[in-house]
């Protein structure tokens, strides 16, 4: 098999510092912010004209899972991770090259001293993503109608209804008012999905569970299989 050597253009920062509670799939968290910070040897002519368009494709590598190695058939979650299929036949990260591909909301640009800042919205991207390639969405072939798409045909329901504690309704006003953004939305819109792994949907259980979001740790449990309440959020140390 032919090699090659690829060198990262930039880096994500992602409101997702880690891989648990990150969606499946980009634009399902509307409201997750995150910049490209581009390295220092791309000015801006780099992206000169790319402001005028609403949405960009980003080739990235999957680095929290790149260690582990490949496998040739995959338990995609959207067949209740009971069912194997190909790792050609899935979006699953255990791929032969760890290569991922997202399309995201490009909401601005930022000249920042030496450095070129896209600022992004719906990403699926885990904070420290190094990024490969930057291209922009076209809707005319991009968006192809009267398509099969196997086994995801649309998109995932909503299982759950989210609620807040009363201390977390407090200290998700305060992370709003400290981080300049919606947290209660962002949070809804994650845990909606219902982040567990598939073999533990449907079960019942007095566990906690919890993610690092932004600069706080979230926590939550679930009061039956379809209703969970935000416990508390906590300054991450």
């Amino acid at each position: 098999m032919d090699t090659f050597n690829f060198t990262a253009i930039g880096t994500i920062t992602s409101c997702y510092k880690e891989k648990f509670g990150i969606p499946r799939q980009p634009n399902l968290v509307t409201s997750a912010q995150a910049e490209l910070i581009l390295n220092k040897s791309f000015a801006e002519e780099s992206v000169r004209g790319l402001e005028s368009f609403s949405h960009i494709w980003i080739s990235f590598i999957f680095h929290a899972t790149q260690a582990q190695g490949w496998k040739p058939m995959v338990r995609p979650p959207r067949l209740g991770g009971n069912k194997k299929v190909g790792v050609f036949a899935s979006r699953s990260t255990f791929r032969p090259n760890p290569l991922g591909l997202s399309v995201v909301a490009l909401k601005g640009i930022d000249y920042r001293k030496s450095e070129v800042v896209l600022k992004l919205a719906g990403c699926d991207l885990m904070d420290g993503t190094p990024v490969l390639d930057v291209k922009p969405y076209l809707p005319y072939v991009d968006a192809i109608s009267n398509t099969d798409a196997g086994f995801a045909q649309n998109s995932p329901e909503i299982k759950c209804i989210v609620e807040f504690s009363d201390t977390a309704k407090i200290e998700t006003r305060q992370a709003g008012e400290r981080l300049g953004q919606n947290i209660e939305l962002l949070i809804q819109q994650i845990l909606q999905l219902d982040p567990r792994p598939s073999y533990q949907q449907g079960s019942q259980s007095e566990r906690e569970y919890a993610m690092k979001l932004c600069d706080f740790d979230l926590k939550w449990k679930y009061v039956d299989d379809n209703k969970i309440i935000v416990l508390a959020l906590f300054l991450a140390t």
